[in-house]
């Protein structure tokens, strides 16, 4: 008597044939109850880190007055953190790989948890400023540990694309949260709660991952200093260069730093294409769905985070709110995201990955075209909530499937650092991007002032977010896509000739 059709599934679950014998699996490196358990842990702590990317926005003009800051020097309490966070990120993934994951994830939320309440008994700019940077070297070594973590645990497939998608929801959300919290907190208490509040979640996430996350064995291997070194100056060089040149113009000076930056970041490259143990093995980059998905984040999270600063500048200096009603003005852009980013999985499984990425990116670029549209008297619905949860449901879709793609086909050996280009791609995003935008923005602006300057730069800075995202779209189509329905026609011709062969 023929086999019966094997019953295929998408998500990586076994077929059965007639016979009832599945295919084999492979075997989990954890119980289920462990498994809820890290996945708490890593959400929990993604969350810690994101909070603190996003809570300090709408307490800025506090800090501005209680610290004594510039205006210019202002912008560094978010520079400070984003570049050491990005700049030692590859560090901090290759320190997991080489020293355990575990380890390396307990040593970064220490370090976090102890610039937090640093930070939060700050008396000067200085000494904030510095801790902020102390801060972001802590986030660099937490954050690839803690996708590291996920990719080791929880198999590929359905079981994966469920972890991967409240991974990316957790870092949307929490960015909205931030603001909310706050600005509430700048109004009603004190801008530093928010650091402080770190300390008891920091050392609960510490107990917690020695008691049920497994450690990962040591493996022989050098630290890339040089790699580290030579792009973490490079990338801070880049930044300030774009800052720069929105206060001070595109004068010799500005151009010379943005030249050394770019002379900085290709020696980067020589070092880790001669390193015996590179920080980046470009080896990630030979894959033509990850590299897509690389460059199509940096793009994405640019966009993303000019919406949160910018928005929030036109809230306050335009639309004239406070800082609590600021931070609850973004509360349309959580409406839609957490219900969608927890239904991912199953939209992947019916529509496809491909669908769901690009729907997400269509979506954030008709919300960041009418977001461009607001400016001095617009009302505040129209102009900016109704594009908000756009905003909210392209970040709920798009996040998980690009997060997905930047680490596909990855050897667990290479995980921590295929975990650490995905975060190096959000922070470049959120650094370099910002910076960038912020240039932009200033172009033409000159005999302008008050709310009439900052509607004109919000404007033209969404504008530019716009075009970021198309860029990133067309990077999707040109990468993404034709990678994705590829392998999943392979797999899909693999399982049917293993189903036959096993009925």
């Amino acid at each position: 008597m023929p086999a019966s059709k094997p019953q295929l599934r998408r998500g990586g679950r076994p077929c059965k044939a007639q016979n009832g014998r599945a295919m084999p699996t492979e075997q989990s490196t954890a119980s289920h109850s462990n498994k809820t358990a890290i996945l708490a842990i890593i959400l929990i702590s993604y969350v810690m880190i994101v909070l603190d990317i996003s809570v300090v926005l709408t307490g800025l003009p506090k800090i501005h007055h209680e610290l004594g800051f510039t205006d210019a020097g202002l912008a560094w309490v978010q520079s400070a953190y984003t570049l050491t966070f990005g700049g030692f990120l590859l560090l901090g993934a290759r320190a997991g790989d080489i020293l355990g994951r575990r380890r390396m994830f307990m040593v970064g939320m220490a370090i976090f948890t102890l610039a937090s309440v640093a930070i939060g008994a700050s008396q000067s700019s200085a000494w904030m400023l510095a801790w902020r940077a102390i801060q972001g070297l802590g986030s660099a070594i937490l954050a690839p540990s803690t996708l590291a973590l996920l990719q080791t645990h929880f198999d590929e497939g359905e079981e994966r694309v469920r972890a991967v998608s409240l991974y990316s929801a957790a870092a949307g959300v929490s960015a909205t949260v931030g603001l909310i919290a706050g600005g509430l907190l700048a109004d009603w208490l004190s801008w530093r709660v928010g650091f402080l509040l770190n300390l008891p979640i920091g050392i609960a996430m510490i107990l917690a991952a020695r008691a049920y996350i497994p450690e990962t064995g040591k493996r022989p291997g050098a630290f890339d200093v040089p790699g580290a070194l030579t792009s973490t100056i490079g990338m801070s060089a880049l930044v300030y260069g774009f800052i720069r040149s929105a206060q001070a113009g595109w004068d010799a000076t500005t151009v010379a730093i943005l030249l050394s930056s770019i002379v900085l970041i290709g020696l980067f490259v020589l070092i880790e294409r001669r390193a015996r143990q590179p920080i980046l093995p470009l080896r990630l980059f030979s894959d033509v769905e990850r590299s897509g998905a690389y460059g199509a984040r940096v793009l994405y999270l640019a966009a993303m985070v000019g919406f949160f600063f910018f928005t929030t500048l036109y809230l306050q200096e335009v639309a004239g709110f406070r800082p609590a009603l600021t931070g609850l003005a973004f509360v349309p852009a959580t409406i839609l995201h957490v219900p969608i980013a927890m239904i991912v999985p199953r939209l992947i499984r019916r529509f496809g990955r491909n669908t769901v990425l690009v729907a997400g990116m269509l979506i954030g670029i008709i919300a960041m075209g009418w977001l461009s549209r607001a400016g001095v008297g617009s009302d505040y619905w129209s102009a900016v909530a109704l594009p908000m949860i756009l905003i909210g449901v392209s970040q709920g879709l798009t996040l998980s499937p690009l997060t997905s793609s930047g680490v596909a086909r990855v050897d667990h050996s290479d995980a921590g650092a295929a975990s650490g280009v995905v975060n190096v791609a959000h922070q470049i995003g959120s650094s370099v991007g910002l910076s960038a935008l912020i240039a932009i923005a200033a172009i033409g602006s000159a005999g302008l002032s008050g709310a009439d300057l900052t509607a004109y730069r919000v404007s033209h800075a969404f504008d530019a977010g716009t075009v970021m995202l198309i860029l990133g779209f067309l990077i999707t189509l040109t990468t993404i896509v034709p990678s994705v329905g590829e392998a999943n026609s392979a797999k899909l011709d693999e399982a049917r000739t293993a189903c036959a062969a096993d009925a």
